[in-house]
């Protein structure tokens, strides 16, 4: 490894940013585990994480859409709100066409059982649909995109101001994770090369 140039990354300690303690709706689990769907804007899903900065926390919402696997909306805010998970919802809403009933997946999170998010899902026509509590493995795709994000990303330069980091978790997420980067779920091909293409 040396000659290579190559370091061990550790990582990160865990921060938990999921608030299930909360008098908010609670949706069923309409996903069950399924994350194999048969095409594209049918079902998102979608989650929260936080970065470390040199100026504090920088705090990430995406929706995934789980045919491609595409990050299709995406936010960031120095706030963990819920106005931080609906900007990810308002660009997926923009840049997709959704289909009617469409399935919103998310975990437990007091942001996803506001008032205001609940009601921004209706109007894109969407079922709500929640993980069971405690179960991180029930919004694994979710948490298999941080995952890589944060060895692939974040763990290389792990304190950079919030201009930078915001800079390039954009790029990674535009140019490089959606655009370039081969996904073993999807044959070895990118999440778009995968929605223009199609399965091989």
């Amino acid at each position: 490894m040396r000659k290579l140039g190559l370091r061990g990354h550790t990582p990160r300690r865990f921060r938990k940013t999921t608030d299930s303690r909360h008098t908010k709706r609670i949706a069923p689990n309409l996903l069950k585990r399924n994350f194999t769907v048969r095409g594209p804007n049918r079902v998102l899903a979608g989650d929260i994480t936080y970065i470390t900065t040199s100026d504090g926390w920088l705090y990430l919402a995406v929706l995934l859409d789980l045919y491609s696997r595409r990050v299709v909306g995406w936010a960031m805010s120095d706030r963990i709100d819920t106005e931080l998970a609906l900007g990810a919802l308002r660009m997926a809403g923009v840049t997709r066409a959704l289909e009617a009933n469409w399935i919103h997946h998310t975990d437990r999170d007091c942001r996803y059982g506001s008032d205001d998010y609940l009601a921004a899902i209706t109007e894109l026509g969407a079922r709500p649909s929640m993980s069971r509590k405690g179960d991180c493995w029930d919004n694994a795709v979710s948490e298999s995109f941080f995952a890589t994000l944060e060895k692939e990303l974040l763990a290389v330069h792990p304190l950079q101001s919030r201009l930078k980091k915001r800079k390039d978790v954009a790029d990674y997420i535009d140019n490089y994770y959606n655009l370039v980067r081969l996904h073993s779920h999807l044959g070895y091909v990118s999440p778009i090369e995968f929605e223009t293409n199609g399965p091989t």
